[in-house]
């Protein structure tokens, strides 16, 4: 069902935004029964993703799409790299595409230097997960336009596959899918758009597979998804030293915003690279303060709580003054 949706987005859309935007019966099919119908076609596949369908936002866009981000990554089209069916309303194709967001890269660098950078990103991706790009193709895509946007997305293609309405069927584009988010999870594990000279220095080793890890702790306790869930599950102290941002500092500011660290206390090392499952909230975190977090870090077992607090030589003042016991 998802193949003929997306085949008749394709056939259908130069006739479709002819006529006006607001209200229009086909941008409600597009952003509602196709990302239903993608939403059913992945159900219980092992993956983590919010899916979104767009026409545009106030007028029709140049390019329909379909994308898949992961919450690690981005939820949005504007930032972070994400899997996306992409449409050319002029040949009539639907592309299944590795891509990246256009947006951020245009707002830092401009769109015509933008465009290098994507390329470039593009064929760091392809090759960091080269082992999974073989039956996916790594040629430029066309999507018809000459808007700066779509070729954003044609600069920030990776690798994937490009369907007529004719050729497409069900089997091959949900195979094809699931093996285009295989390779979307495996990039996220070998640390995605960060080069490997930054993740080497960021985690202070030279060994690929501990710098990895390394980088996706990070990457979990950096995503505000996961700060809020965890901050909202625990008690607002510092699980190593006590540290209480609101005895010790008076701090009145929201929860969220509390000066404490989220920390990933779940060892990766035996996660395979097909296994989708990466935490568990609260069960896989620790709450820090930030010099507890950098400790911690630099212990043999970054998940051993107990040898940081053994660790621990300093009394907080409130503890001396106004000892409890």
């Amino acid at each position: 069902m998802l193949a003929e949706y997306l085949a008749r987005l394709a056939m259908q859309y130069v006739f479709e935004r002819a006529k006006p935007f607001a209200g229009s019966a086909f941008a409600n099919f597009v952003r509602h029964d196709i990302a239903v119908e993608a939403k059913k076609t992945i159900a219980l596949w092992p993956y983590d993703l919010t899916l979104k369908a767009s026409v545009g936002q106030g007028n029709w866009a140049s390019v329909p799409w379909l994308a898949f981000f992961h919450p690690l990554i981005t939820r949005s089209a504007t930032e972070g790299f994400y899997v996306v069916f992409l449409i050319n309303p002029i040949a009539e194709t639907i592309t299944l595409s590795m891509n990246q967001a256009t947006t951020a890269v245009y707002n830092e660098h401009g769109e015509r230097r933008g465009r290098d950078v994507l390329r470039r990103r593009a064929k760091d991706m392809a090759e960091r997960v080269g082992d999974m790009a073989g039956r996916f193709n790594r040629d430029p895509i066309s999507l018809g336009s000459d808007m700066g946007y779509p070729l954003g997305y044609e600069a920030g293609h990776a690798f994937g596959k490009t369907y007529t309405p004719q050729s497409i069927i069900d089997a091959d584009l949900t195979g094809d899918l699931r093996a285009l988010l295989d390779a979307y999870q495996a990039l996220i594990l070998r640390g995605g758009l960060t080069p490997l000279d930054v993740m080497q220095d960021e985690a202070g080793s030279q060994d690929i597979e501990e710098v990895r890890r390394y980088t996706l702790s990070r990457r979990i306790e950096r995503a505000p998804d996961v700060r809020k869930k965890v901050l909202a599950s625990k008690t607002l102290v510092c699980e190593g030293c006590k540290l209480d941002p609101v005895l010790d500092y008076g701090y009145s500011g929201k929860p969220v915003n509390t000066p404490l660290d989220v920390h990933h206390a779940k060892p990766l090392d035996g996660l395979a690279e097909g296994e989708q499952r990466l935490y568990r909230i609260p069960d896989d975190f620790l709450l820090l303060c930030p010099t507890c977090h950098r400790m911690i870090h630099k212990q043999d077992d970054p998940a051993d709580l107990k040898q940081l607090q053994r660790s621990i030589r300093f009394r907080h003042m409130r503890e001396v003054l106004y000892p409890t016991t």
